[in-house]
């Protein structure tokens, strides 16, 4: 059951990072709508800690390059691994 968990966020987590390069048009399909805030509502709490620690880098072009889901998933398997060690 812990493991589920985790592989859910990490999902989770792994699904935000491809819809960030989509722009979501907000006169669209409301469902899909739905289902993005959905997912960055989950995925929020456990992003920003990492965000608040290493801030977006700005790249060129205007865009910015966040890091904080891949230590975020990094961080995840660490801590999946320590409860699993308990379990």
């Amino acid at each position: 059951m812990v493991e589920v968990f985790f592989d859910i966020l990490r999902f989770l987590i792994f699904a935000r990072i491809i819809l960030s390069f989509f722009p979501v048009n907000p006169h669209g399909n409301p469902t899909f709508k739905n289902v993005i805030q959905y997912i960055y509502m989950l995925t929020e709490p456990i992003l920003a800690p990492f965000r608040s620690l290493i801030p977006p880098l700005r790249i060129g072009g205007g865009g910015y390059l966040d890091l904080s889901p891949i230590i975020a998933v990094i961080v995840l398997n660490f801590v999946r691994r320590f409860v699993l060690g308990f379990l």
